[in-house]
């Protein structure tokens, strides 16, 4: 394997170097969207200049007195002008008394003039407004690119690095399958960075008769001394046709969990979201999402990002990377302010670690066999701004942990300043050990304690680690 690999840094896997240099165009044309122009704060000279322009020819082109108020080549007129965007500027439309009586003495036809100057500026303010709106847009597009760029690059590095031949691995494989009845067309060797094995093996059946998949993944646990399960989602059968099964190595943990909710003021739809699901590589992962406000509006933005989060995640791109693309669509293009937090919580099957990933969210509770660890947030929420810094930690769970995520609404219904130590007494204090029965346990909790009907959205999400025990 080592021979292999020492192979490949000399000659180039020409899938990898295609799509290496599809992420550096990638990465230029981001470079380009972000030189193509920069936002403004101002109006140029040139610019003020126009306006004024428009404003004389609009309203001085028939005045009475146009003669005398052109002796100075304009320079009067648009120094007025100048004059009256400036106090804009400073007092808004309603100019101050001053600049209304010097303009009424200087001009016979002052409102309309006025009138004239604050719709051309208006106007002038509204499409600069519009053009950095598009720059903006054309950023986020940049960082959009540049983030996928690094994961093409990242992902084909990845893949190169772990395909590995052990010819002598595959004639013991397809020796032990023809003894069974099922001929090998082909077996593909992955090995990930973490020394986990994963097999793609392409076989059919002889003779008319079928093979249970579960026998394949016998073989390949004696023939690599390592304990091989099929992947989920595949068949369940060998059949007559050849087609591929992906086993893996199979994981030394399990996880289960269990939902609790309320709406505010106990409606039947909250305006938080969450989601359960597997990813690749022997992890779970646990998602809750507070969206603004509460009611239909807050659950369509947290059900929004949660299927944005389930689709990046399960697709195989890296969650940093997946929260950083979500955070940039979500202000790109919008007229006003809508953000959700986002909490995340990946269980490695494997090793039983844990990685947390926050933006806005409220703590996460770590329940160990006699004490209490928290998990902390102090950014701001999916939605807010760009370059959102992403938080990001981990933690070693034992057979038996439990990790309680809650929205803000479960800590906000207890007394101030005693949130986490109620809600750690209560945690610490059950002895319930079935996810779900503990989330229904704390949210009933926070509700008898909090007394009134629940002023926020509420969601208790729990979640439990234990080890597999194998014959």
């Amino acid at each position: 394997m080592e021979e292999v690999k020492e192979e490949y840094k000399v000659i180039m896997n020409p899938y990898v170097t295609q799509a290496e240099r599809f992420a550096v165009s990638l990465h230029h044309l981001g470079e380009k969207f972000l030189k193509i122009e920069e936002p403004k704060e101002q109006f140029s000279e040139e610019e003020i200049s126009v306006m004024c322009e428009l404003v004389v020819d609009k309203v001085c082109k028939s005045c009475e007195n146009r003669g005398m108020c052109m002796k100075g080549e304009k320079e009067h007129i648009h120094q007025m002008i100048r004059e009256i965007l400036c106090t804009v500027e400073i007092y808004g439309i309603d100019l101050n008394m001053e600049m209304k009586k010097r303009l009424q003495k200087e001009c016979i036809l002052a409102p309309r003039f006025l009138r004239e100057t604050l719709e051309t500026f208006q106007n002038a303010k509204r499409e600069m407004l519009w053009q950095n709106k598009m720059i903006q847009n054309r950023e986020n597009c940049a960082i959009q690119l540049d983030e996928f760029a690094q994961m093409i690059r990242h992902t084909m590095r990845e893949l190169d690095a772990s395909i590995f031949q052990d010819p002598p691995l595959e004639k013991k494989i397809r020796g032990h399958l023809r003894r069974v009845g099922v001929r090998l067309l082909s077996s593909v060797f992955f090995v990930n960075p973490k020394g986990r094995y994963e097999i793609h093996v392409t076989a059919k059946t002889e003779k008319g008769h079928c093979v249970p998949t579960k026998v394949v993944a016998q073989i390949l646990s004696k023939s690599t001394g390592r304990r091989m399960c099929l992947a989920q989602g595949e068949r369940t059968m060998v059949g007559q046709e050849y087609g591929t099964m992906v086993y893996v190595e199979g994981p030394r943990f399990y996880t289960m969990q269990g939902i609790a909710r309320i709406g505010k003021d106990c409606d039947k739809i909250s305006g938080d979201s969450f989601a359960m699901m597997s990813l690749p590589g022997g992890q779970e992962a646990a998602i809750l999402s507070d969206g603004m406000g509460s009611g239909e509006k807050a659950l369509k933005e947290s059900t929004m990002v949660i299927e944005m989060l389930e689709e990046l995640l399960q697709a195989g791109f890296p969650k940093e990377t997946a929260f950083s693309m979500m955070n940039t669509a979500m202000v790109m293009g919008r007229e006003e302010v809508c953000f959700s937090t986002l909490d995340l919580s990946v269980f490695d099957l494997y090793t039983g670690n844990c990685e947390f990933l926050k933006a806005g969210a409220a703590p996460t509770f770590i329940r160990k066999e006699d004490k209490m660890e928290h998990i902390y947030s102090e950014s701001l929420p999916l939605g807010v701004m760009r370059g959102q810094k992403i938080e990001k930690s981990s933690h070693q769970l034992s057979s038996g942990d439990m990790v309680v995520m809650v929205t803000d609404g479960v800590l906000d219904a207890l007394p101030a300043g005693e949130q986490q130590k109620l809600l750690d007494l209560m945690i610490l204090g059950s002895t319930i050990t079935n996810p779900k029965e503990m989330a229904h346990y704390i949210l009933e909790k926070v509700l008898e304690l909090g007394g009134d009907p629940p002023g926020d959205d509420m969601t208790v999400l729990v979640a439990g680690i234990w080890h597999i025990c194998y014959n």
